[in-house]
């Protein structure tokens, strides 16, 4: 990961707004990596943060799926460890709005990526996700 990148600094920047609770600025950063990102990485990583921010549950599956679709276009090994987080969203959105068949085919997409997944408590927070949500939705 490149860290020198505007997109990516405006996304850390986004989430130390979230973590001191300003919620707004978080959003207007995230939405300015939107605007400047300059190819499907960057997109990706923008339109992740970007569902975070989203009220609207219809814009958080929205905004989960254009994460998603933008790390297919990326193709490569440097997106391979956002696909179990990606696929958690996107099943986290569908299950939210009712849609339990969409959510566990998600989950089960997050599933196959379980070998992407970081030691320690992030990676570990991701497994909990996709084998409840696998549990919930059997």
């Amino acid at each position: 990961m490149d860290l020198d990148n505007p997109v990516l600094k405006l996304c850390q920047d986004g989430m130390r707004a979230e973590a001191e609770g300003r919620p707004a600025d978080a959003r207007a950063l995230f939405e300015q990596a939107w605007s400047r990102r300059t190819d499907s990485y960057d997109a990706c990583v923008a339109a992740h943060y970007l569902a975070r921010q989203q009220d609207d549950p219809e814009e958080v599956l929205r905004w989960n799926q254009e994460a998603l679709r933008q790390a297919d276009a990326v193709g490569d090994t440097a997106v391979s460890a956002l696909y179990p987080s990606l696929h958690v969203s996107v099943a986290l959105a569908h299950e939210r709005l009712g849609d339990p068949g969409a959510a566990r085919t998600s989950f089960e997409r997050a599933a196959e990526h379980f070998a992407a997944l970081p030691a320690g408590e992030y990676g570990n927070q991701l497994r909990t996700a996709i084998t409840d949500g696998l549990s919930r939705l059997s």
